[in-house]
C-alpha cells in the first residue's frame, strides 16, 4: 500500500545527540572535559536509553527529561566530572536546543511536497520536542509530534506506535517508520510499519525477530522510499 504518512524518531534520529556534549566542550574550560566529551556523549545516550528499557519493563515510569539527567549524572561520574556543576547545567541547558542533522530540513520539505504528512514519535516529554522542534526551525514541516506521555511508557511498547493510527487515522502498511535506533526500528517493524533504520554508525543489524526494510546512512534518500 503506498505511504502516507512519515514517522521519525526525534533524538539520535532527526536531532544530533551529541551536539550539546561538542558544543560544550568547544567552550568548556574543564580540559578533563574537553578532552573526553566523545566517551561522556557516549554513556549519556547509552544510559538514557537504558533507563527507559528498565522502567518499561518495570512500570516505573517517568518522564524523559528525568531519565536523561540521570543518564547525564551517570555519565560524568563515570568520568569523573560529577562535581562539575556548571558543565552539568550547561550541557542540560544544551539538549534543549540540539541541531539537526544538516539534511533534515530539506528532506522533510520533499516529503511535504509529496503529500506526505510528517511526524514525530518520540519518547521526548511535549515540552523537551517543542523545544528542539523550534531550536531546529522545522515546526512547519511537521504535521504532529507525538509523546509516549500520552501512554506513560517508554519505545518499543505496542501502545506507542498505536498512538499513529489514532492520530492520524493511517493503517500500519501506510506509514514508513524512520529511526536511528535499531532497536526501534525492529519494534516498529513487528509492529507492522514499513520501517527505515538509519545506521549512521554502520552498526550490525540487531539480533531481534524483526529487521527493518531498508538501511540507510542518513536521511537524505527517505522521500524515494514512500513511493509518492
Amino acid at each position: 500500500m503506498t505511504i502516507t504518512t512519515c514517522v521519525f524518531d526525534a533524538y539520535g534520529t532527526l536531532f544530533d545527540v551529541a551536539a550539546a556534549a561538542r558544543e560544550a566542550a568547544a567552550t568548556s574550560d574543564n580540559a578533563a572535559f574537553a578532552t573526553h566529551w566523545a566517551t561522556v556523549a557516549e554513556n549519556w545516550r547509552l544510559k538514557q536509553l537504558q533507563y527507559t528499557w528498565l522502567r518499561a519493563i518495570t512500570g516505573a515510569h517517568t518522564d524523559f527529561w528525568e531519565v536523561t539527567q540521570n543518564g547525564l549524572d551517570w555519565a560524568l561520574e563515570a568520568s569523573g566530572l560529577q562535581d562539575d556543576a556548571a558543565l552539568r547545567a550547561r550541557l542540560l541547558a544544551l539538549y534543549w536546543e540540539l541541531s539537526a542533522y544538516p539534511e533534515v530540513p530539506k528532506m522533510l520539505a520533499a516529503l511535504k511536497e509529496q503529500g506526505i504528512t510528517n511526524a514525530i514519535l518520540s519518547n521526548g516529554s511535549p515540552d523537551m520536542l517543542s523545544g528542539a522542534v523550534e531550536s531546529a526551525g522545522i515546526g512547519n514541516l511537521l504535521d504532529g509530534v507525538l509523546s509516549v506521555e500520552d501512554v506513560k511508557i517508554f519505545k518499543p511498547a505496542k501502545v506507542v506506535y498505536d498512538l499513529v493510527g489514532a492520530r492520524f487515522g493511517c493503517t500500519k502498511d501506510q506509514v514508513l517508520f524512520v529511526s536511528s535506533n535499531g532497536w526501534d526500528a525492529a519494534g516498529a517493524a513487528g509492529y507492522g510499519f514499513q520501517t527505515a533504520w538509519v545506521n549512521r554508525a554502520n552498526d550490525p543489524v540487531d539480533r531481534l525477530p524483526w529487521t527493518p526494510d531498508t538501511i540507510l546512512s542518513d536521511l537524505t534518500s527517505i522521500p524515494d522510499l514512500t513511493g509518492a
